[in-house]
């Protein structure tokens, strides 16, 4: 008992608190320290974290024209090793850089390893939507799709491109092709006369 007694009086003496008020500061002091060091990454940490982001200093691999639906799943980020890829039309992209966003628990991981071009035009999560299939979108969604694909030409590296986008784009090409033939055409002719078709 003489201890306590000497402890308590050496608080107070030394302090100038009361042996409460001096453990109860000394409490808030461990919880403050538990808060403030959690705040920071141990060096252990620090070193598997700078692994795990090391991706983003990677070159893009090129994957070429003929990439496969189910090739492309391969690079949703699930393999570390890997790079991180999806595609808008067709057009294949490395969006490892945005890891946070693309990657496994980022708000945008779904879309990784896919062609997600419906679901960016129709700004949808359903998991029906995460299709290359742009069929029966109107203007305003296609608008809106072309400004995704514009934003990753931006900042993403193209790595290759799906296996029926290159007969598509070809056949738009060619769509468009007869299209300013036809208009051409309804030019010269003038717009009094349509241009005759050839029907028998």
């Amino acid at each position: 008992m003489g201890l306590y007694a000497t402890v308590m009086g050496g608080i107070t003496e030394y302090t100038g608190l009361s042996p409460a008020a001096f453990f109860t500061i000394l409490a808030m002091m461990a919880v403050v320290y538990k808060l403030v060091s959690g705040m920071f990454v141990a060096a252990g940490d620090y070193v598997a974290v700078k692994k795990a982001n090391a991706y983003a200093l990677r070159e893009p691999v090129q994957l070429g024209e003929n990439v496969t639906e189910e090739q492309l799943r391969g690079y949703d980020g699930s393999d570390p090793e890997k790079p991180l890829l999806m595609a808008i039309k067709g057009q294949i992209y490395d969006v490892s850089r945005s890891r946070m966003f693309y990657g496994p628990g980022g708000p945008y991981a779904l879309f990784a390893g896919r062609d997600a071009s419906r679901a960016l035009a129709l700004m949808s999560f359903d998991p029906r939507d995460l299709t290359g299939n742009i069929e029966g979108l109107n203007a305003s969604e296609l608008e809106v799709l072309q400004d995704w694909e514009y934003k990753f030409m931006e900042k993403y590296v193209k790595v290759g491109q799906l296996v029926g986008a290159r007969k598509q784009t070809e056949t738009e090409g060619a769509e468009n092709g007869n299209k300013i033939q036809e208009d051409k055409q309804i030019e010269d002719n003038g717009a009094q006369q349509p241009p005759t078709s050839v029907c028998q």
